[in-house]
């Protein structure tokens, strides 16, 4: 084969490069938004709810995974090509795809310095703003000096470097992801926060309906078998894991008390406490009605205000009228 030849890009030329580009750039978007949501739950901040933070870790973990060996391998296996045909340095593929990734880089330090540059003259800056712009520097610089090298060296000859930064970037990608079972829990956990999820969906759903009954009819019913609705469609929904019903009690004219028994206690995400203890449609003694629970038996206590929900109906209940 002729040079001329050799510098023409193959299939599977095209095949290891766009994989191993794609294969960077999901790792290296997962591993920055994995740890700025660490940032997020270490440094809450009330005023800039990040709803989705466990989600985000649970992906990223799920895309690092898989991601990361699979561009270590074709890294590896590009690397010997590289040193079985030097003149393949020169593919365009290779070229265009590693110039395109410096530009990406130098691009997103520059708009990351202006940013912090921005907001530090902006009097706004606080170390949880900090974190996150280290964090993309960091990464993007990291990929930068590395691309960059990659270009400017003699593939034909083997290095240490490659080797070395594989290995440091796998221990801290691997760090991550531990660190990230740790926080949003093991498969196992994860489930049970499910279960848990659903239990409280189950209760607001009772909840809502025993409220419509009130409404309608002026007094709230002795057990829930009266919810039973066949025309709106609603039947009353069961424990997820034991197909038990729920324990509900009533405590009064107004009061009545839903029970369910949780697998783990309840959390929320980070900086979203004071938003979270908010649930429509019931007050409670005059506050938002609270849906967080213990681990274990847990019963909520709810008394409908007959001012704020006034019954269609012409009395509260037999012999009791609406004042």
């Amino acid at each position: 084969m002729t040079q001329s030849t050799k510098q023409y890009s193959t299939a599977k030329d095209v095949f290891f490069y766009l994989l191993m580009i794609i294969m960077l750039y999901m790792g290296v978007i997962s591993f920055a938004a994995m740890i700025w949501q660490y940032v997020n739950i270490r440094f809450p901040d009330l005023l800039n709810i990040s709803y989705g933070a466990y989600e985000i870790i649970r992906n990223s973990i799920s895309v690092l995974v898989v991601v990361w060996p699979v561009l270590i391998f074709i890294s590896w296996m590009i690397g010997k090509d590289l040193r079985k045909d030097k003149e393949k340095q020169n593919l365009r593929v290779r070229k265009w795809l590693m110039y395109l990734t410096l530009f990406i880089a130098s691009m997103t330090i520059i708009i990351d310095l202006i940013t912090l540059l921005n907001t530090f003259l902006n009097g706004e800056i606080t170390l949880r703003f900090v974190l996150k712009v280290l964090v993309i520097l960091v990464v993007a610089a990291g990929v930068f000096g590395y691309y960059l090298w990659d270009l400017k060296r003699d593939a034909s000859k083997k290095t240490r470097i490659s080797m070395i930064v594989a290995i440091c970037t796998s221990v801290i990608f691997l760090a991550s992801i531990v660190s990230g079972f740790f926080i949003v829990g093991s498969p196992a956990q994860q489930r049970n926060i499910r279960m848990d999820l659903q239990r409280v969906q189950d209760l607001q759903s009772i909840q809502y309906q025993l409220l419509n009954y009130w409404t309608q009819k002026g007094a709230i019913p002795q057990a829930l078998t009266e919810l039973q609705d066949p025309i709106s469609g609603f039947i009353i929904p069961v424990d997820p894991l034991t197909k038990t019903a729920y324990v509900y009690q009533v405590k009064g004219l107004y009061a009545f008390e839903l029970c369910a028994t949780f697998a783990d206690a309840s959390r929320n995400e980070p900086g979203t406490e004071r938003y979270m203890k908010q649930s429509y449609p019931m007050q409670v003694d005059g506050i938002s009605d609270v849906w967080e629970h213990a681990e274990g038996s847990v019963c909520f206590e709810r008394s409908i205000d007959p001012e704020l929900y006034k019954p269609t109906t012409k009395q509260i209940a037999p012999g009791i009228p609406i004042k």
